[in-house]
């Protein structure tokens, strides 16, 4: 399931940078990737000569042949930034996670901390089964 939900991210993260991230719900990202790639169109690429082509073929012909190859650059780069790094978190590895390191239980699926009070995880929407009253988790020392 993981690497469907991988592919997904990274579909949408090279449509749009940042929509990968919501759909990880890594809102802060989501809005840091969107809003640099969208500050990137408004300053590489010439926005009049965009509004006036007629189709989509006219506005990818504007942008090869007015916009320079450094700033197709730029723009490429943050698509491709920004689809690595939703792949990689999709997968599990968030640079700067602690794993195994918090106190209490994690998920068996994505490794993020639960809520005890509740019979799923609130970060992938895994159904845990509950925990039998006699029965405790065996702790290293």
């Amino acid at each position: 399931m993981s690497w469907i939900r991988a592919l997904a991210v990274v579909g949408l993260s090279v449509l749009l940078p940042g929509a990968g991230h919501v759909v990880l719900r890594d809102w802060v990202r989501g809005l840091a990737f969107g809003g640099i790639f969208l500050a990137s169109l408004a300053l590489f690429l010439p926005a009049e000569q965009l509004a006036a082509a007629d189709s989509v073929t006219g506005a990818a012909t504007v942008i090869t042949s007015e916009t320079d190859p450094l700033d197709q650059f730029v723009v490429s780069f943050i698509i491709l930034f920004a689809a690595i790094d939703a792949t990689f978190r999709s997968m599990g590895f968030p640079p700067g996670s602690t794993t195994g390191d918090e106190d209490g239980p994690s998920c068996p699926e994505c490794g993020k901390p639960l809520d005890e009070d509740l019979s799923f995880c609130h970060w992938c929407t895994t159904r845990l089964e509950p925990a039998e009253p006699g029965t405790e988790e065996p702790t290293n020392p």
